[in-house]
């Protein structure tokens, strides 16, 4: 299975200062209908700049590196290991508004398994990023699959999307779904349906 680093596309983009991306805010602002000048204001465009860092921060970090350290010191454990309720915070690509939601994730150790705080941070790297919930899924469990060579991964992701919600449609109690299997999950159905059986106790 090859993994494709969509950060590599980033490295030819012309850099752009803090002080260009500020003048860009302050002509959104100016578009709105906004004085960019007035007291409220001064300061906002510096304000989104340093939240845009924040929501964005996954551009700038490697997720594989994220797994680079494991432990085989575990007495032979080999069923799965699910981590519920992770939550995500990200972005859609189409309109640039809030995807809000929960993400569960299971893997199946071959001999090593990773320190558990690192499935959340593979889910926040990707998260942080401008996504399609769909893409979302399927990158983290390709990056947890190859990185630890897992014998299955599974990922689900229940969020809400604003672009949905707040906007077009404004159908405000959607929600959306999505799943991913790799290895033995996709290939036993016993270890699909016992991994969403433990996810499912998570809902209630």
């Amino acid at each position: 299975m090859k993994l494709v680093k969509d950060t590599d596309n980033n490295q030819d983009l012309k850099k752009v200062s803090d002080k260009e991306a500020e003048e860009a805010f302050k002509t959104i602002l100016t578009w709105m209908g906004e004085d960019p000048n007035r007291e409220g204001l001064l300061e906002t465009p510096k304000r989104v700049v340093k939240a845009f860092k924040e929501y964005f921060k996954g551009y700038k970090e490697d997720p594989t590196q994220v797994l680079d350290k494991t432990f085989g010191d575990v007495e032979g454990y080999d069923d799965m290991v699910v981590q519920k309720n992770i939550s995500i915070h990200s972005h859609c690509e189409h309109h640039m508004a809030p995807i809000i939601g929960k993400a569960h994730v299971a893997y199946i150790p071959k001999e090593r398994v990773v320190g558990l705080s690192k499935l959340a941070r593979v889910v926040e790297v990707f998260s942080k990023r401008l996504q399609t919930q769909e893409r979302l899924t399927m990158q983290i469990a390709n990056t947890l699959m190859e990185s630890l060579d897992a014998k299955g991964v599974a990922v689900t992701i229940d969020s809400t999307h604003q672009c949905m919600t707040m906007r077009g449609i404004k159908k405000e109690q959607a929600t959306t779904v999505t799943n991913y299997y790799l290895g033995q999950f996709k290939e036993d159905l016993s270890y699909q349906n016992r991994y969403l059986r433990f996810i499912s106790i998570a809902k209630e």
